[in-house]
């Protein structure tokens, strides 16, 4: 994890935007470049939403955590099977955004590595806790920041099939990565990214 990204909250309006990032890293693979790509977001409304702000925010959200993905990687979103398409999603919000990162290595993967596969709501509030004792910046954060984090979390979570239900004591899958993107990641030096998904720490 490069230990330079600040704690920011930003993914609160973000969320896991499986089908934006998909479709990005399929014309980053047809050989798009980044202005390109922004281009066709506003021209031809390639995200499908309706203000011509949030054309550019989703571009922008998902070209960067793209950049922070290699092309191994971006060819397995682009055309691996729904599940591994989704984890490497999760992979590039973990790259980008550190408090999630943390959150899935310190909570997520941790609760794997002691069969412990219930994710309830005072994790999360343990997890927020300690990170405010740990950062003026996010001590600085409203009650309602931290709400928010936690649903876009549970959400993202849920959508990438890495919870089985939102509500209550919700039951961690833990996800099978295929070999060769295990590999792959290890060779990288990203072996914390497969701590967090995995709980192999």
């Amino acid at each position: 994890m490069d230990r330079e990204l600040e704690y920011k909250s930003t993914i609160k309006s973000s969320s896991f935007l499986f089908k934006e990032t998909k479709k990005a890293a399929e014309l980053i693979n047809k050989g798009f470049n980044e202005f390109e790509i922004k281009e066709k977001a506003k021209r031809d409304n390639i995200f499908q939403v309706n203000t011509e702000t949030r054309k550019k925010e989703i571009a922008s959200i998902v070209l960067r955590r793209l950049k922070a993905v290699d092309d191994f990687l971006i060819e397995k979103i682009v055309n691996g099977n729904i599940e591994t398409s989704k984890q490497m999603v999760i992979y590039s919000i973990m790259k980008t955004d550190r408090l999630f990162f943390e959150f899935m290595y310190e909570v997520f993967g941790e609760k794997i590595l002691l069969r412990d596969f219930a994710l309830q709501d005072k994790d999360f509030n343990i997890f927020f806790d300690r990170k405010k004792e740990q950062s003026e910046r996010v001590a600085s954060w409203d009650d309602y920041t931290f709400y928010k984090l936690k649903q876009v979390y549970i959400r993202i979570l849920f959508e990438a099939g890495f919870i089985k239900d939102r509500k209550n004591d919700r039951e961690i899958a833990k996800p099978i990565i295929e070999e060769e993107i295990v590999k792959h990641l290890k060779d990288i030096g990203d072996a914390k990214y497969l701590g967090a998904m995995m709980g192999e720490m």
